[in-house]
Order: C-alpha cells, then structure tokens, then sequence
C-alpha cells in the first residue's frame, strides 16, 4: 500500500507534478482561452507568466492572475468520484454532479460551463437516456481535460483494468472512439510517468493507449488520434517555438476537437518537454482553447518530470488565488492505485 507519510517519495512527487501541473497549465491559458493568436499577440505579446484576464475576456472576464478554470475543477470532481467509490464512477452520480457543479458556476456569475459534449449528454441523461448512449456524439477534449485522476489512481501497466477506468470517466460524455482516444492518451501518459517512464517514452505509451482508446466507443468522424501524434512529433524535431506555434495554428489546430487540442500537447510536449515552464507559456500563446491545451501539457510534464521540476513560485500563486489543497486529494489517489493493481 501507498504510505501517506513518504512525503519525498518520487510516486509522490510525480503524482503531485501531474495535478499541480494540470492547474498551472489551466491558470496560464486562462487569460487567452477562445482568443485567436492574432489577438493574444497584440494583446499581451508572448505570455511568460501568469496574467490577469482583461475585462472583455470571453469566457473568464477580468479573473485575476492564478485563477483556474473547468479544467482543473472537473478533474476535482473527476477524483471525488473515484475516491468515493472506491475506484468506481456511477454515471448518473457524475451527471448529478456535473449539473451541480454548473449551478454553482452560474451562481458565482462565471461564463465557464459545462462543454458542448459534457452539456449535451448532461442533458440526454436527465431526459431519461441511458448513460451508455447519452455521451455517443462527445468528440471534444471534454473527458481528456479531467483524466488526470485516472492517471494517478490506475497503473497503465496492467492495461485491462486501465482501460476499463477511462471508459468509466470517459463515455458518460464522451463515448465516440475519438472522445476515449484522447482520455486514454493523456491518462496513459500520466500513468507511464508515476511509473518513472522518461518523457519521451510516456509520450509513446499515450500515444498506443490512443490506439485502445479508438476501439471503444461510438465511431464519430474525424482523423485519427494516434496517426496525427506521431507525425506532429516527427515534426518538432529542431524547429523553432514560432514555427511550432504557425505548424499547429495552421496544420493541426487548436479548437476544442480531441483531434486538434490534444495533439498540439503532445506536440509541445515533444517539442519543449524538458522546460515546462516554457512549454505552458507556448501554449498559452496558441490560440484556441489554451488553457485546455496548456492543462493537459502541465500534467504529463508534471507527471514525468514531479513536481519539483514546476516553477515554484507559479504553483504557490495558483495555489494562494484558488485556496487549492490537492495534496489529500493525491494521496487519496495513490492508495487506490495501489489497491486497484494486481
């Protein structure tokens, strides 16, 4: 079993890395989410650090420096769950939750709500549909933006079982085989990583997980996950951070679609993994739906490099503006995983 009082073990700090990376991420592309990169580059040049949002901000208008956004909030909620049920996720409590979770966002006046995938199959599901068909036209990044539990709590290596709790967390809302490819890509990455895997080799078992993830699930149209990581990989390889950001801009994107969002991390990934704080900031700079981008970026980067290799004084920020105590959380985490591997 995990013992909670290894403070400095590298599991921990690698676990640690992947959730406290995925809010960082969340909180650098917070101020430039939904903005074009035209718009960013005029606006506030190239980002290197956390920003407050502007008050025209689309989506998170006039948020202060540090603060997170659905990304990092549904991941939490993605962890209760499992924690609670001992590993297992009840869909129609993750609905309920999901519902509760958008109310209280409405309340506080925030325009940060649920996904287009994540609302639709919300509403399917109080309608009376089966959880198992509510999710079937989910194709966005909706489930792979709040993996980062499984990734924790599920050892990649024992791949049944993996697979079975991405499906889990994954097809409520997101049950098309692009929709569970991009989970269990980001998932599998995280996992590879609190397993000691070097970057490069974490990038590579994501990317064959994508491969188990397209066998589950509706099939939806679009291109194929796996395929588009391995060529946007291919071609990271010495080019410059402004090329990089015109490749993706121009050739893949940067929209909410698995296909686009989710292979621009795994490109930067690739491309500046080994300076996370560089790579957060480029895809902050993208365009699109940064802060998704970024999120997904700062977890794998957090969970092959542990959270020690993170800027310090941006976790503290995040952590100081959001009151965020994931530490209970992680640890939580990381006895199920050592209960649920054989």
């Amino acid at each position: 079993m995990f013992d909670a009082a290894d403070h400095a073990s590298p599991l921990r700090q690698r676990a640690l890395g992947a959730f406290y990376g995925l809010a960082l991420g969340d909180a650098l592309g917070m101020p430039t989410q939904s903005l074009s990169r035209q718009q960013i580059v005029a606006t506030f040049g190239e980002i290197t650090t956390l920003i407050d949002a502007r008050a025209d901000q689309p989506i998170a208008p006039g948020m202060p420096a540090g603060s997170i956004t659905d990304d990092t909030e549904q991941a939490m909620l993605i962890a209760d769950l499992l924690i609670d049920g001992r590993g297992s996720i009840d869909p129609l409590t993750f609905a309920e939750r999901l519902i509760a979770w958008e109310d209280d966002m409405r309340a506080r006046g925030s325009r940060d709500l649920l996904g287009p995938s994540t609302q639709r199959a919300v509403a399917r599901i109080t309608q009376g549909i089966p959880p198992e068909e509510a999710g079937r036209l989910g194709a966005t990044n909706g489930a792979a933006m709040r993996i980062t539990p499984v990734g924790i709590a599920f050892d990649v290596a024992y791949a049944e079982r993996f697979m079975e709790a991405v499906y889990a967390a994954s097809s409520v809302t997101h049950n098309t085989g692009l929709g569970i490819a991009g989970a269990a890509s980001v998932a599998a990455t995280i996992s590879a990583g609190l397993n000691g895997a070097a970057l490069a080799q974490a990038l590579d078992i994501g990317t064959e997980f994508a491969e188990h993830g397209e066998r589950l699930g509706y099939w939806f149209a679009g291109a194929r996950l796996a395929p588009r990581i391995r060529w946007i990989r291919s071609q990271m390889a010495g080019i410059s951070d402004a090329t990089a950001i015109t490749l993706l801009n121009d050739l893949v994107g940067t929209s909410v679609l698995a296909q686009e969002s989710i292979v621009a991390a795994f490109a930067l990934a690739e491309l500046a993994g080994d300076a996370p704080q560089r790579a957060l900031c480029l895809a902050a700079s993208l365009g699109g739906d940064t802060d998704t981008i970024a999120a997904i970026l700062g977890a794998m980067l957090g969970a092959c490099a542990g959270l020690d290799a993170l800027p310090s004084d941006l976790i503290d920020q995040v952590k100081r503006r959001n009151r965020l105590d994931l530490e209970p959380r992680v640890e939580a985490l990381l006895t199920l995983r050592a209960s649920t591997s054989p």
